[in-house]
């Protein structure tokens, strides 16, 4: 029994048989978004019903908007029509494992999403926005941190002097300048980051210069069939909590009418192969013609041998298990994607838990020298990517910035030796990761953030990519 977005304790056993058994609610979950339209009171407004493999979306009440069932966003109806032509646009995109933290009111995310020139869409994927433990694993989504990362999401996002600037720790060049590892005469088995080159480095003019693919344009060339960089709202899309991952899409708010076809599809991959403290959600989207999945994942963790192997059947179960369902098909109109294969553009972020495999010399002392090239040479993902064990012709950008994992929280160190016998010791990795598949993607920026609120950095991108226009 649901009460006022409430679960009573009398229902907590049927809660966690649904989530044992991986059971819809009724067939169909919660999932919601809000169009550009805010001026409904929200006694008005509705929550719609979208199909997926079970665990509700959350958002707050204020946020959420009247959705109908069928292909086409609020107000379809009156959209003006689309002269025939494409438009370049911006897509942001970052994944945080916070470590089951709270978010706390001083939490200032203008730091991570602050761009030189703003993006159309940001899409931002979280990991362990709760502690997993048994409590949210197998009981009700406990909706709070979820409603807070909102909040600060959508304040940094409208605020008006987000985007003029570049923090001097939102970014790392491309020319491999990254902050001194401290030196000593005899490794402690912490490494510390150095502000000292960050104080002389210019990162205004060095903004957006990092992991540029060969070919793709630049901010400067990237002006000419763009919009105005007049400063626009943003709004949520779509967004949808499992357990501890949280996805949110927000889109510039002139765009929100263009958005149809929005779908959610969450695969379990926990305890028993289905619960989910680990696994994926996925939201796919039709933006004018060109169709969008965004798959946001916690694969299976640890150093130990084998475990690569699992998160290989994560990411082979996710790709099998991840549908989307249409109830609707128009005739004489393609069909919609059903797959996460079946869309034009791809893009999959997370924390994927890929470790490093053994290496003959001593790992600390590579770190120490910021020997990344090094140590990339026996990264797990990219082993896995080339022997096709995994992700086979998935593209990643260059990566010139400091394995983002596992570091003491609210500190510059790596957790390198344990301080008691309970704590794991954990070699430097790059957990955290976003790659892509799709022609028209081009990523402009790949880099890392540098908020020590959790035991992970956070990992962004940012791509442009055209969007033929049309309904």
């Amino acid at each position: 029994m649901r009460e006022e977005g409430k679960i009573l304790k009398s229902s907590w056993p049927k809660v966690v048989v649904r989530k044992w058994l991986n059971i819809r609610s009724g067939g169909s979950d919660e999932f919601y978004s809000e169009s550009d339209d805010n001026t409904k009171p929200s006694s008005q407004r509705r929550r719609k019903s979208c199909s997926n493999d079970g665990y509700r979306v959350v958002v707050p009440e204020e946020l959420s908007e009247e959705w109908f069932m069928d292909e086409r966003r609020p107000g379809s109806d009156q959209r003006a029509p689309l002269v025939s032509g494409s438009l370049n646009l911006r897509m942001f995109v970052g994944t945080w494992n916070v470590g089951g933290k709270y978010p706390h009111d001083g939490l200032d995310l203008n730091d991570c999403l602050k761009t030189k020139e703003p993006a159309e869409i940001y899409v931002l994927g979280f990991q362990e926005i709760v502690p997993l433990n048994a409590g949210n694993v197998l009981g009700p989504e406990d909706c709070g941190p979820a409603e807070k990362w909102l909040s600060l999401i959508r304040r940094a996002l409208n605020d008006d002097s987000n985007f003029y600037s570049v923090s001097k720790q939102s970014l790392w060049p491309n020319d491999q300048q990254q902050p001194n590892i401290e030196r000593s005469g005899s490794f402690s088995g912490s490494i510390s980051l150095d502000d000292e080159l960050l104080e002389h480095m210019d990162f205004q003019e060095r903004s957006y210069s990092c992991s540029r693919e060969e070919g793709s344009p630049s901010p400067a060339k990237d002006r000419g069939n763009r919009p105005s960089t007049v400063q626009h709202k943003y709004c949520l899309a779509a967004c949808k909590q499992m357990v501890g991952l949280f996805l949110c899409v927000w889109v510039r708010e002139d765009l929100n009418q263009h958005i149809s076809s929005l779908k959610v599809s969450c695969v379990g991959r926990g305890i028993m192969g289905y619960l989910g403290n680990k696994g994926s959600i996925s939201i796919s989207m039709k933006l004018h013609k060109s169709t969008f999945c965004f798959v946001c994942s916690h694969l299976t963790s640890g150093e130990k041998e084998g475990n690569a192997i699992r998160r290989n059947s994560d990411v082979m179960e996710i790709l099998k298990r991840t549908r989307f369902s249409h109830s609707c098909r128009i005739s004489g109109k393609p069909i919609p994607p059903y797959t996460i294969l079946d869309h034009d553009n791809i893009i999959w972020l997370g924390d994927l838990n890929y470790r490093l495999a053994p290496i003959s010399c001593d790992t600390f002392d590579l770190v120490e020298r910021r020997d990344w090239q090094a140590l990339l040479e026996k990264d797990q993902l990219r082993i896995e990517q080339k022997d096709g064990g995994v992700l086979e012709g998935w593209e990643e950008g260059e990566i010139y910035f400091a394995p983002t994992y596992k570091y003491i929280t609210n500190s510059d160190y790596y957790v390198v030796q344990a301080s008691t016998p309970k704590d794991k010791r954990r070699t430097p990795a790059w957990c955290d990761r976003i790659l892509w598949r799709g022609q028209g993607l081009k990523q402009m920026c790949y880099f890392r953030g540098e908020s020590r609120f959790s035991d992970h950095r956070p990992v962004f991108s940012l791509f442009s990519f055209p969007t033929i226009l049309g309904i």
